[in-house]
């Protein structure tokens, strides 16, 4: 009889031991890695639906309110969230102005608006211009403080900023989850001494951003943007330059405009299908529409423009589109004279920011 308790005991605890590890696998498949990370089974596959809102201090700062859809003063963070934005882009400049529209953005400002994004369940990029104001593929202007620095000296530069930015932000308690190494830079950065047309000289200094990001957090994940996101051979020969001269990044990010195309997003949405899933093949590197926008005249265009986007990148085999970010849907015309935001004079989101729900 002590032979078959035993027998049965041990039959007993050998179907438990088995279900334990049936369960430790089952969490084991649904762990994440790092976002933007591509890793097999276990990758994060979370789609990022996002918004640039590098105004949105200064705006409360100058008394616009938001409100919701109901007409209920609310924060705006909270309105975006309840409108599917998930993520948070913040630009930087390294000794900005107090222009309410051009400046701003300082370190100090970027820490409080990270910690205040976090705390609302936002992932974070921050979007480095390396200059004093905005950097685009017109203007790639030095900051002034490095503006007669020679070159080996400027390396010393974007290594030393990036990491003291990051490095910040980390002791605060707010890692960023992405890092763009420059703003639109199909032109190159910090100009003359970043122009594409001196590709050695970009590629160091991309590569220093890099090794910054990666001293302080090997974890967080570097983008390259350019403009142009429909645009295949633009794209192609910005990143096969890349490639060529040994750039190292994570994320390929790119804009997608039709506005500024001065087409209609149907014209081009099939050239930016075909452009993102070229460049996953050709650079096995995952994708991301790191801004976009559409006239807040045309709502409903605008709206079907966001869809069809959002759609056009989450298709991307494999889940290597990676997410969405809107150029700034809280900046209403009426506080910052831009046409492509998400939101009216009165203070609410107007029907195209809920693409993103």
């Amino acid at each position: 009889m002590k032979y078959y308790i035993k027998k049965f005991f041990g039959v007993c605890f050998l179907l438990l031991a088995v279900a334990a590890s049936i369960n430790c696998a089952s969490k084991s498949d649904n762990t994440s890695v790092p976002d933007g990370e591509d890793g097999g089974s276990n990758a994060d596959t979370t789609f990022f639906k996002g918004a640039d809102v590098g105004w949105l201090m200064q705006m409360e700062a100058t008394g616009f309110k938001f409100y919701d859809a109901a007409g209920k003063q609310q924060d705006c963070l909270d309105i975006l969230r309840d409108n599917g934005i998930n993520a948070i882009r913040l630009r930087i400049f390294v000794n900005p102005s107090d222009d309410r529209i051009s400046g701003h953005c300082s370190l100090a400002e970027t820490v409080t608006m990270a910690k205040r994004c976090l705390a609302k369940g936002f992932k974070i990029m921050i979007d480095f211009h390396y200059s004093d104001t905005w950097a685009d593929p017109s203007h790639q202007t030095k900051p002034a403080a490095w503006a007669k620095d020679d070159f080996p000296t400027l390396l010393t530069d974007v290594y030393d900023y990036t990491y003291h930015v990051l490095d910040t932000l980390q002791e605060q308690g707010c890692t960023p989850s992405w890092v763009q190494i420059g703003n639109e830079i199909t032109g190159g950065m910090l100009w003359p001494t970043g122009s594409t047309d001196n590709w050695p000289q970009l590629s160091q200094l991309l590569n220093k951003g890099y090794a910054a990001t990666k001293a302080v957090n090997d974890q967080i994940k570097v983008i390259v943007h350019i403009d142009q996101g429909n645009n295949n051979g633009r794209s192609r020969w910005f990143y096969d330059s890349a490639k060529a001269y040994h750039v190292n990044y994570d994320i390929i990010g790119l804009s997608y405009y039709p506005y500024w195309l001065n087409q209609d997003y149907t014209a081009n949405i099939k050239d930016l299908a075909n452009n993102l899933n070229d460049m996953v093949s050709r650079y096995q590197k995952p994708v991301m529409i790191v801004e976009t926008g559409g006239a807040d005249t045309a709502i409903q265009n605008t709206y079907d423009m966001l869809k069809a986007v959002i759609k056009t990148t989450a298709a991307v085999p494999d889940s290597h589109g990676l997410g969405v970010f809107y150029w700034e849907p809280e900046g209403a015309r009426s506080w910052s004279r831009y046409k492509l935001s998400c939101w009216g004079a009165d203070g609410k989101p107007t029907k195209a920011l809920s693409a993103f729900k």
